[in-house]
């Protein structure tokens, strides 16, 4: 994926900066690797493109489900995103429900333009609503942790993906009362 983002932006030659926006906190392990691998590409090829990041955090979930509206935090300066090049960093992509609002407000902040990366992307029946530019894997339509993606925080440490089974939904549910 790396190799096809810097051939992505050596083909735009706009000079500029590109900003990988990370959404935190599930796609903080592949913000790292991601960039190490493009900064090696970068050099390899003796390209002029600098790399800067940039956070977010958006959270959807409580529990296994998807909450209605997700909460953005994180993009408080517009400067920051105005006339830039943005390559948002996600973790997974499901519904694209969460995507759709976060390319919303960025829009609010004139970027140049706006690509996604994400490291997963499910395969639901409903088909999802954003595709990402950049896709790692497809993956089934399971609730999967590790790798920094987690269940009601747990289960980021874990040094790889799985999924995650009924009884651990169960002992790690968060009950409302």
């Amino acid at each position: 994926m790396a190799l096809e983002i810097v051939k992505f932006y050596e083909r735009s030659g706009s000079g500029q900066p590109l900003t990988l926006l990370c959404v935190l906190k599930g796609a903080v392990r592949f913000l790292g690797e991601l960039h190490h691998a493009m900064e090696k590409i970068i050099r390899a090829r003796e390209l002029d493109l600098e790399l800067e990041q940039s956070f977010v955090r958006l959270q959807s979930y409580l529990n296994d489900r998807s909450v209605q509206e997700p909460v953005i935090t994180g993009l408080h300066d517009p400067s920051e995103f105005k006339d830039k090049d943005i390559l948002i960093v996600e973790d997974l992509i499901d519904t694209g429900r969460s995507m759709r609002a976060l390319l919303a407000r960025l829009d609010d902040l004139s970027p140049r333009r706006v690509k996604i990366s994400s490291l997963l992307v499910k395969r639901i029946p409903s088909g999802i609503q954003v595709r990402p530019d950049f896709v790692g894997f497809e993956i089934p339509n399971e609730f999967v942790v590790g790798y920094a993606l987690d269940y009601n925080e747990h289960f980021r440490d874990l040094p790889h993906i799985c999924v995650i089974n009924q009884h651990g939904r169960e002992k790690y549910c968060i009950r409302r009362q």
